[in-house]
């Protein structure tokens, strides 16, 4: 149990290491006028994630179960008194944070940070504790749990409910904020808006590299034979995910773009994370290729719709979790994954999760997002877009600005 308890805690200190990974990532990606809005919203939102996930989150999500719709039970809840407890909910906050952090970058340099805290409080208290309490209710103590866990949907570590989910709410954001002026010009054509200080975003990613490790390692939520290979597996469907985006990217743009294999490498994190428990080694290693894949084609869709996203979040979290949910059930042993269920009808669950994670996550964000812009904007002026978000929201100079 001790052995258990630490490997959490540890497990929960590598998670922890994903938020300055984001904070590098996106302030790296983002112009220098707002470079620093879009590192104190990671440091807030984690703040806001873990504060509003004591009150009730946690609750909502792993209490005991009311027909597999919410949990009823440990609000605010006493963790001095169980180590076993304390290490599990530190663990799942780190969760929680990851899920609400996500959404920063996708939506930097054109939103008011008063109303970015808005979306904070919507996700780490409603839109992310109800889905995961329908498809993790039951992951510590066993049993009947959520209504979608109950049916035989499996994401061991959050390719949906945690990635899925912030790209989703992150969409539901774009589509009522609009894209940042200047981005696409009267012919829809896009045009490119260079990052700060690619090398730093470059040190973002090998952070969130390293913090994969115990966010899919301390899945297991004990210290057990699973890690080695969970953990390997991860990381060669990071590396797989890099190259094949590395690759193609290369075919089509004439040269090796750093955001495309930084990209790359993310959608294939983010993709082994539903199946690195079930996969074989070339499976994880597919899988993570065909996660570069399909990020490369969404962010390629993303752009015809004119739906701009600051990192490309949505096509690396939400598309990526969706491909790694699925690949679950295409590319995963059902014997280790133990639903007892043929590999068509593990594909129809798993179907039906990702479609349940959209419809809930952009469905419920888009319409509270599409009212609060109605009562006061969620956008900066242009006025304070042109300036900057560091200087128009936090009076924070550079020496350039």
């Amino acid at each position: 149990m001790e052995l258990d308890v630490a490997w959490l805690v540890g497990c929960a200190g590598l998670v922890f290491l994903m938020q300055p990974g984001f904070m590098c990532l996106e302030s790296g990606l983002t112009r220098s006028k707002n470079s620093i809005n879009v590192a104190i919203k990671n440091l807030t939102d984690f703040a806001i994630s873990i504060v509003v996930f004591w009150f009730f989150g946690f609750a909502v999500m792993f209490g005991a179960s009311r027909a597999g719709w919410l949990g009823s039970s440990m609000f605010f809840p006493e963790l001095a008194d169980s180590s076993r407890l304390a290490a599990f909910f530190l663990f799942q906050a780190m969760f929680c944070g990851t899920a609400t952090t996500i959404v920063s970058g996708a939506v930097s340099e054109r939103m008011r940070y008063n109303m970015y805290l808005w979306i904070c409080l919507l996700i780490s208290g409603l839109i992310y504790p109800v889905f995961g309490h329908w498809a993790w209710n039951a992951i510590e103590h066993g049993g009947p749990g959520g209504w979608l866990e109950n049916l035989g949907f499996a994401d061991f570590a959050g390719s949906t409910v945690v990635h899925s989910i912030g790209g989703w709410v992150a969409l539901a954001a774009l589509l009522v904020l609009g894209p940042r002026t200047g981005r696409y010009d009267a012919d829809g054509r896009t045009r490119e808006i260079s990052g700060s200080d690619l090398p730093l975003s470059v040190l973002g990613c090998m952070l969130l590299w390293l913090g994969w490790m115990g966010f899919n390692g301390g899945s297991t939520l004990a210290f057990d034979a699973q890690i080695p290979r969970i953990i390997v597996q991860t990381i060669l469907a990071g590396a797989t995910g890099l190259l094949s985006a590395a690759a193609l990217g290369w075919y089509y743009n004439k040269v090796p773009r750093v955001e495309t294999m930084i990209n790359g490498s993310l959608a294939g994190l983010v993709s082994i994370t539903a199946g690195c428990n079930v996969m074989s080694t070339p499976r994880a290693a597919l899988v993570g290729a065909i996660g570069g894949a399909v990020m490369l084609l969404a962010t390629y869709w993303l752009n015809r719709w004119k739906i701009d996203d600051g990192v490309d979040a949505i096509a690396i979290h939400g598309f990526g979790g969706v491909w790694g949910t699925l690949s679950v059930a295409l590319l995963g042993d059902l014997d280790l994954l133990g639903k007892g269920l043929s590999r068509y009808h593990q594909l129809g669950i798993q179907l039906l999760g990702v479609l349940v994670a959209f419809v809930w996550a952009f469905g419920v964000s888009y319409l509270i997002l599409s009212i609060l812009n109605r009562i006061s904007p969620l956008r900066v002026s242009l006025e304070e877009e042109d300036i900057g978000l560091n200087v128009s929201e936090h009076g924070a100079k550079t020496e350039i600005y």
